[in-house]
């Protein structure tokens, strides 16, 4: 009986180990492995290239950037060529864009002109 219940009992623990180990795994969804977060830094209109971080940032195609204003200040990302503009971002607001093509997208802060990024996408 002794062997019995022993042997019951390390059955159920390799089952619940066997159990942990597959559901510790992670496997990134499409949305969290397409969304590239992008900081603008605080103290950020003092600073150029390194106001937004990471910079540059470079995403595959199809990804998405998603700028948090972390400064005590508002701050825009606009697109030198026009192909996006966060408009003014308040403190602690976020502003996404995603990229379908390959290219440098250079962009920066109307508001702050030295402040500057790019996005290359992949």
């Amino acid at each position: 009986m002794r062997a019995l219940l022993s042997s019951g009992v390390l059955v159920s623990a390799l089952l619940i180990a066997g159990c942990s180990s597959s559901s510790n795994s992670v496997t990134p969804t499409a949305t969290s492995a397409n969304v590239m977060p992008v900081s603008i830094v605080s103290g950020s209109r003092l600073l150029t290239t390194d106001a937004y971080s990471p910079n540059p940032v470079t995403v595959p195609r199809g990804s998405t950037v998603t700028w948090t204003n972390n400064d005590s200040i508002a701050h825009t990302s606009t697109s030198d060529s026009g192909a996006w503009s966060s408009g003014t971002m308040a403190p602690g607001a976020t502003f996404s864009m995603t990229f379908p093509t390959a290219g440098s997208f250079p962009y920066r802060c109307t508001i702050h002109p030295n402040m500057v990024g790019t996005v290359n996408v992949q």
